[in-house]
C-alpha cells in the first residue's frame, strides 16, 4: 500500500487537509505528513496522544460491529479543524485532519471508492 499516494490522492481532491496519517490497528504510525506551510496546534505527543485515542475509540466502537455494522467513518468538527478517522483496510486507520472550510464529504468519497 503506497501511503505517500494515499496522502497525495486526498490533497488533490481537498487542499484545504492539513494532515494525513496511516496507522495499524495497535496505533503504530506506519505514515503521516502534513501538507506544506501547515503549522502544527498540537505537539508531537499531543498528535501521538490524539491518534491513540482516535484508534481506541474506533476498536471499541467495533466491538458494535456485529449488531450495526462496520464502520465507514467519524467525523468530528471542532473550532479550529476537522478530523476525520475511517478504515483504509481490516489492519489500518487513515486519520485525517483538515481546515474547518474543508469539504469533508468529498474526502470521505473520495477514500471510499
Amino acid at each position: 500500500m503506497d501511503y505517500k499516494e494515499i496522502y497525495s490522492k486526498i490533497l488533490s481532491v481537498e487542499p484545504n487537509t492539513r494532515m494525513v496519517s496511516v496507522c495499524d490497528s495497535d496505533g503504530k504510525i506506519l505514515f503521516s505528513e502534513h501538507r506544506e506551510g501547515v503549522t502544527n496546534l498540537l505537539s508531537p505527543e499531543e498528535s501521538k496522544r490524539s491518534l491513540e485515542m482516535a484508534v481506541n475509540a474506533w476498536k471499541t466502537r467495533s466491538q458494535l460491529a456485529d449488531k450495526i455494522g462496520k464502520g465507514k467513518y467519524v467525523l468530528a468538527e471542532y473550532e479550529k479543524i476537522k478530523r476525520i478517522t475511517m478504515p483504509l483496510d481490516d489492519n489500518h486507520i487513515l486519520y485525517i485532519t483538515t481546515e474547518v472550510n474543508a469539504d469533508h464529504d468529498k474526502i470521505i468519497k473520495s477514500v471510499t471508492k
